[in-house]
């Protein structure tokens, strides 16, 4: 799993895993699987799956990078504290599931909690070779 910068100011966690690496073989399948940690936590609540490919494809002037099969989007949130209204600007959280064809793309968004970092990077690590 690396971390890098997205447009020089967005805190990314991703992971590529090869479709022989895993075996998991779509993303509906990865989705599930994520879901289900959700589900297992304490105290995240599963909360939506946006399909990403759908919506933008179904656009007028929707754009679609190459290579790009399926994209979708698990959002949870796990606040156990709503200490203030900006609090709210960086809740709910997702991780993103794409198909590039021969590897999948995990990723999100480092969140504000230790906790929930750990608990992210520790379900889509899980990915790999199962």
């Amino acid at each position: 799993m690396k971390q890098f910068m997205l447009q020089e100011k967005y805190p990314v966690f991703t992971l590529e895993i090869g479709k022989n690496e895993t075996t998991f073989d779509s993303v509906d399948a990865i989705i599930d699987e994520l879901k289900s940690r959700v589900d297992a936590h304490p105290v995240a609540t599963y909360i939506a799956t946006f399909d990403h490919y759908a919506h933008t494809s179904g656009l007028e002037n929707g754009e679609i990078a190459e290579g790009i099969e399926a994209a979708k989007n698990l959002v949870f949130c796990f606040g156990i504290k709503l200490p203030g209204p900006d609090v709210m600007s960086v809740r709910p959280r997702s991780i993103g599931v794409t198909d590039m064809g021969d590897k999948f793309v995990v990723n999100f968004l480092e969140p504000p909690m230790p906790v929930a970092t750990e608990a992210m990077e520790t379900w889509v690590k899980a990915l790999k070779n199962q």
